[in-house]
């Protein structure tokens, strides 16, 4: 496995080709939910082997984005069968890897240390102090894509997403969900003020 060139690869494959309206799917992502996989890799005391197998899946997992956002998980993982090979991924390696991919996809559904540990790191920021920026982020590109066109119809989005979620790891539910679940009642109260107007 030739990691560092397959990174080098598919980091330059996202930034040429994502779209400007990805404010939230973007490259930045991407490096962020690297960032915090090998991170959750060491708390979580993963092989140095299965953290570059965790590491790759985390480059591609959105890398679908460069073809189309539907199922982008599923074209991920073509283009990590396409690719993962020329850079000396075996067929079983990749099948991992795809696995974690496909965990990511909302609602999100991880089989196994790894694919739990990508779930975690994808959503990091639902417990993070940078929640309400990125999630701007968010609100702007589902905007911009006609998913919903009011603050008031995201808060709500918000509501619902985050009671559903929850971290998988010992290390993410340390770490992330008691100020997940502070933003959670911040925006319930201000869900349920909308109500009362």
């Amino acid at each position: 496995m030739n990691y560092h060139a397959v990174k080098a690869f598919i980091l330059d494959k996202l930034e040429r080709e994502l779209s400007d309206v990805l404010t939230y799917h973007g490259l930045h992502h991407t490096l962020d939910v690297l960032h915090v996989a090998e991170e959750l890799c060491y708390l979580e005391k993963i092989s140095p082997y299965e953290t570059i197998l965790v590491k790759t899946a985390a480059l591609f997992h959105d890398s679908g984005f460069t073809v189309s956002g539907k199922e982008h998980e599923r074209l991920g993982c073509q283009l990590a069968k396409i690719h993962l090979p020329e850079y000396g991924y075996t067929p079983s390696e990749v099948r991992r890897i795809c696995g974690m991919i496909m965990a990511t996809k909302i609602p999100q559904s991880p089989k196994n240390e790894l694919e739990q540990i990508i779930c975690d790191a994808d959503l990091d920021y639902l417990g993070r102090d940078d929640f309400y920026d990125i999630g701007g982020t968010l609100y702007e590109e589902l905007r911009a894509n006609d998913v919903l066109n009011t603050e008031q119809a995201w808060n709500q989005l918000q509501v619902q997403f985050l009671e559903k979620h929850h971290f998988f790891t010992e290390t993410a539910r340390r770490r992330r969900t008691a100020r997940k679940q502070r933003y959670l009642n911040e925006l319930k109260r201000l869900v349920a003020s909308y109500e009362k107007k």
